[in-house]
């Protein structure tokens, strides 16, 4: 088994990682505190030229075509600097994989070109409502047809980007009349279609700098052309870009984790009490030792999902465990780096405090721990 990363794999991590420390650090709080939006959205649009915004896209459509280790390497690199512009880069391919996946050659040559060259700033994924969450199945919002049209009500919620994406994948009912999850379908939606609207951002706990929006549909009329892909087919479509989404967030929780363990142990080492520094201390200590043990674990678990999915094989199992194990240790490395630097951990003045209000929604979006639970335990009893 080689472990070893490709030239490309190395450089595309390299890029993101000097790219991080140079232009997201220094943003990262200002986001937090409301501000540094038009350096967000600069970033996102250096992020494109960088070929960030297609990772995993055909070069064909403007993308960088690296594949799916590439793009874990990258956002675990974005995410220690800044979760706010992780997840926007992260949600935005997840869309453009999606368009590459199912969409027309029409579809593709329109849209994919926009996202991954930055025309687009963020591209958003319409699936979540108030009341269909972790069962996206009971969504109630419809599309009727009406002669060459399809009209849209109703609305969706806690869409990553909303008032940024330039482009929206929309999955609505088509047939109220099929068996749960049988008539759905997806479609296209631009941003400045009539009928759309755009809700003010959600007052969130953290990642504040990603904007996280409801989104309406009042009799929205979209052409024919805009369903992508097979009528009555998308929840499946949904199914298997959520799973690839979740090596995105599992990475993204990694790159967090981290963040919070290298400043807590280059703080550890700095700060003295009872005459000599912190690290001295065994507590201390098995604390990293922990922490960067079960991180390390993560990785590979995101690897290998990351690796399998490369390949065209089944990854659904393992992206599921990936997410679960990273965001759950990635909570615990932050909680744990707050406790290292003690008071200091909980005050704004340090980054620890912010790191932890970041890492603690990637245990709920994209499946929460208890949904990867059931899907990893299903395909146990399955067996």
């Amino acid at each position: 088994m080689n472990f070893d990363l490709s030239e490309e794999q190395l450089l595309i991590q390299t890029t993101a990682r000097e790219f991080a420390k140079k232009e997201l650090a220094a943003n990262a709080e200002a986001l937090d505190q409301g501000k540094g939006r038009e350096t967000f959205l600069a970033n996102l649009s250096s992020l494109a030229e960088l070929g960030f915004m297609g990772l995993n896209v055909d070069p064909n459509y403007g993308g960088t075509g690296a594949g799916t280790v590439a793009f874990s390497l990258a956002i675990t690199e974005l995410a220690r600097a800044c979760a706010s512009t992780a997840v926007t880069v992260s949600v935005t391919n997840m869309v453009a994989e999606v368009i590459q996946s199912v969409a027309s050659e029409e579809q593709k040559q329109t849209y994919l070109p926009k996202i991954c060259g930055g025309e687009y700033p963020a591209a958003g994924f319409c699936l979540t409502e108030p009341g269909a969450g972790s069962d996206p199945s009971s969504m109630r919002t419809s599309a009727v047809k009406d002669g060459d049209e399809w009209v849209l009500n109703g609305s969706k919620a806690y869409i990553t980007s909303g008032e940024y994406a330039g482009v929206f994948v929309v999955w609505a009912v088509t047939d109220k009349e099929a068996k749960r999850g049988k008539g759905i379908s997806c479609f296209l939606v631009e941003r400045e279609t009539p009928g759309l609207e755009v809700g003010p951002a959600e007052e969130k706990m953290g990642q504040k700098g990603s904007a996280t929006n409801p989104v309406y549909f009042d009799n929205c009329r979209i052409p024919a052309s805009a369903l992508m892909g097979e009528l009555n087919r998308g929840y499946q479509v949904a199914l298997g870009e959520l799973a690839g989404g979740r090596i995105g967030v599992g990475s993204l929780a990694l790159g967090i984790g981290l963040a919070a363990m290298d400043y807590a142990k280059d703080y550890a080492k700095e700060r003295e009490q009872f005459g000599q520094p912190i690290a001295n201390f065994q507590a201390l200590q098995w604390m990293l030792a922990d922490r960067y043990t079960e991180l390390e674990a993560a990785r590979l678990l995101i690897m290998q999902a990351a690796a399998l999915k490369e390949a065209g094989r089944d990854f659904a199992p393992q992206a599921s465990m990936g997410k679960l194990y990273a965001t759950e240790a990635a909570n615990r490395a932050c909680y744990d780096g707050v406790q290292i630097l003690g008071g200091h951990g909980y005050n704004r003045e340090y980054p620890l405090e912010r790191f932890a209000r970041d890492v603690r929604i990637t245990s709920i979006y994209e499946g929460t721990s208890e949904i990867q639970r059931m899907i990893i335990s299903r395909g146990l009893l399955a067996s």
